[in-house]
């Protein structure tokens, strides 16, 4: 199930404007724990870049379809959680965005690649124990609470879907 409202791209050492519009967001960075610097923000830039070159695939940057506005980034990352490598889903939206289900499509989109196209067994997601929302969009994927745990210092909640669980069309009814 391709996104249909957005279109993404790969990053490239150019974008690091865009990193700093989404991740130094206030409301943004609220969500992900908290303002980055610049180093930071080079830093994540780069690891994305090598995720693409080392893996072939990575974070997407999204932009709406109609507009070619810049609406954030998503897809999937290599991680390694509580010691474990897994492949993550994420997604980050500007707030303009917010509340419109684009969160909902990027992840099912990045799940079904995963399983279908790259072969994977599980996907996790993971987010701050108190965003609500976003453990919401996983669930609303299939995904399953597996336990909390600290990443990057701060309190995580981890879940999981495996292809069997995978949500990837709206509920019916």
């Amino acid at each position: 199930m391709p996104m249909v409202r957005l279109a993404g791209r790969r990053p490239t050492p150019a974008d690091l404007g865009l990193y700093h519009e989404l991740l130094n967001n206030a409301a943004v960075a609220r969500t992900m724990g908290g303002h980055r610097t610049r180093e930071q923000l080079s830093a994540a830039l780069e690891r994305h870049l090598a995720a693409w070159d080392r893996d072939g695939f990575g974070p997407l940057l999204l932009f709406d379809r109609e507009t070619g506005a810049f609406v954030g980034r998503g897809g999937l990352n290599r991680v390694t959680v509580l010691g474990a490598d897994e492949i993550e889903v994420g997604y980050a939206l500007l707030p303009a965005y917010w509340g419109r289900g684009l969160a909902t499509e990027i992840a099912r989109a990045s799940i079904e690649t995963a399983f279908d196209d790259i072969g994977c067994d599980s996907v996790v997601g993971f987010t701050l124990v108190d965003n609500a929302a976003s453990r919401h969009v996983l669930e609303k994927c299939g995904m399953s609470f597996e336990r909390e745990f600290v990443h990057f210092d701060l309190p995580h909640v981890l879940l999981r879907v495996r292809p069997a669980g995978f949500v990837n069309a709206e509920p019916v009814g």
